[in-house]
């Protein structure tokens, strides 16, 4: 059988992403009924922290642990590759003992190598190019409040950074509109722009991105990693705020997220993220369940109707 990989959103099709979207609705309704489904029993994830981590240890290990399954934490420092074993050699041990690998690291170039050298489904957990898990929680958690996103406006207000690059690749995929707005000096990069091609469209100003959007987006401005860039970065981001006053240019109803954490103040008021518009935290529940929908079907493909 041919190994399935979930590296960056743009792995899977459109009728893929659907369908994790409908089992994690199956799933998530059965854990909120309290009814046991464990069609994972014996199978083991392993978990990769080369960053820091809490809400994708947290939602990982709970939701292989209610589908029935057992995750085992390796971070960096208590492995081999604290100490420089080769990714390939790592991964082609690991995965001789596991059934699936989820790594949240550094460069992308350091999962598609351990991906190439895996015998079981790699997931990306997050790395400094992409965070495709972070928007498969995203998006079904506008479909839960609003429906599909197809044909709509997401309006991405600040760095360029991972979360950024993964709103362009679902836009193409899913068929929506996604405005970009970042500080000069900040903006996303021409080849990841071509890669939306019609589904994007940039701003320096963003206030222009978020007018008329339906879901409004954004991130600390210091991702991590680039701490050293602190001070400069509050000063270059200081316009890209999202206040009341700038949400108010969406539509009426527009939702608000955030992947968390936040700094109050900063990127967003707290008049915003704890306001009535805000769903950051039905946002990082559905972490737990659009992954235990992912592990599901890199594990044993489709299942029953949803």
């Amino acid at each position: 059988m041919t190994v399935r990989h979930f590296l960056r959103f743009s792995d899977f099709s459109r009728e893929e992403i659907e369908y994790l979207f409908a089992r994690a609705a199956w799933i998530k309704d059965k854990f909120k009924r309290y009814e046991p489904y464990r069609p994972l029993v014996d199978r083991t994830l392993a978990m990769v922290f080369e960053k820091h981590s809490t809400r994708t240890r947290v939602s990982f290990e709970a939701g292989m642990m209610q589908l029935g399954g057992h995750a085992i934490n390796l971070a960096t420092r208590d492995t081999q590759l604290g100490r420089g074993e080769p990714i390939e050699d790592v991964a082609r041990v690991i995965t001789r003992m596991v059934d699936i690998v989820m790594i949240r690291t550094f460069e992308q170039e350091i999962i598609e190598r351990f991906a190439a050298n895996s015998r079981v489904p790699v997931i990306n957990g997050l790395t400094d190019e992409l965070h495709p898990c972070q928007i498969l929680g995203d998006i079904f958690t506008y479909i839960e409040h609003r429906g599909p996103l197809s044909g709509r406006t997401v309006a991405w207000v600040g760095d360029s950074n991972n979360v950024c690059n993964t709103w362009l690749q679902a836009a193409a995929t899913l068929d929506f509109k996604l405005h970009a707005a970042s500080p000069r000096g900040y903006e996303i990069e021409p080849e990841r722009a071509a890669q939306a091609g019609t589904h994007l469209e940039r701003f320096n100003d963003p206030h222009d991105a978020v007018r008329g959007a339906s879901l409004v987006t954004t991130d600390v401005w210091t991702s991590m990693g680039f701490e050293a860039e602190t001070e400069e970065r509050k000063q270059d981001f200081a316009d890209f705020r999202v206040d009341a006053e700038m949400m108010a240019l969406a539509e009426p109803d527009a939702l608000f997220m955030h992947c968390l954490p936040a700094h109050r103040g900063e990127e967003v008021t707290a008049e915003v993220i704890d306001g009535p518009n805000s769903v950051v935290w039905d946002e990082a529940e559905n972490r737990l369940h659009t992954q235990k929908a992912l592990l599901e079907y890199l594990l044993i493909g489709r299942v029953g109707a949803v």
